[in-house]
């Protein structure tokens, strides 16, 4: 065989080795490349990082407070959603620029609303059936995540309406185009902990408000397991250490 011909031959068969080998490499939630391992795989992210989230939430160590970090929600009946994706680690639901809150002195525009099944953050010890991230970005692209635990009971329309657009194949998405309304919510008023923290998926970058409501929203357990039944199992990822860091009981 031809030498110069055998060399890009090994090439090209070494770059697509290399390939493969980047793509199994990538996170998820099992195996090699679970929670456990992102910070070899993902040698880019903050996800070894000192204030990493989730976090458990004791309610006996956290700081009480009227004052601190007040939350003003401004969403309306009407907010329009834009399209809904399943991008192999959950399912997610985005929205086009409208509905915002008004935190830490700061405006955030809700992006987008995605689950995880059961949840990431725990409260006294205690795993949720699922738990939604409503992500929120400032115009200097800060992040603050109002997170809803959800327990199981009646039926809950604004998750039906949610539910029907699934279900989604992995890599599929959907556009909607279509209004929800956000208020039936009602996290207006709310009691809840809040803690500065990181993205809970990789680049797990440090740069987000993390509100947990105290009052979860009702499900029924159909709902529960229509999400589930759309998203990898156990979509979560474990609790981190809080080193020292300050979680305040934000009272009415």
């Amino acid at each position: 065989m031809n030498r110069k011909i055998a060399v890009a031959i090994y090439a090209c068969l070494f770059i697509i080795s290399a390939c493969k080998h980047e793509k199994k490499e990538h996170w998820s939630y099992e195996g090699e490349t679970s929670p456990e391992h992102w910070v070899e795989i993902e040698k880019n992210s903050d996800c070894g990082g000192m204030y990493q989230s989730p976090i458990n939430i004791i309610e006996k160590n956290t700081v009480l407070t009227k004052d601190v970090n007040h939350l003003e929600v401004f969403y309306s009946p009407t907010t329009h959603l834009s399209e809904v994706e399943n991008n192999g680690h959950s399912i997610q639901f985005g929205f086009q620029a409208g509905d915002s809150i008004r935190y830490m002195n700061e405006t955030f525009y809700l992006k987008q609303i995605h689950f995880h099944e059961p949840s990431e953050h725990k409260i006294n010890g205690v795993i949720f059936p699922i738990e939604a991230h409503l992500v929120h970005i400032s115009k200097d692209n800060k992040i603050t995540v109002l997170s809803i635990l959800g327990i199981e009971g009646e039926e809950s329309q604004l998750f039906e309406l949610f539910e029907s657009f699934l279900p989604l194949k992995n890599g599929e998405s959907k556009k909607i185009n279509t209004v929800i309304d956000l208020t039936q919510l009602s996290i207006e008023n709310q009691e809840y902990f809040s803690y500065s923290g990181s993205l809970t998926t990789p680049p797990c970058s440090e740069n987000v408000n993390w509100i947990i409501f105290k009052q979860p929203i009702v499900i029924s357990l159909e709902e529960v397991l229509k999400l589930r039944d759309n998203m990898p199992l156990n979509n979560y990822r474990i609790e981190q250490p809080l080193n020292g860091r300050v979680v305040y009981n934000n009272l009415n």
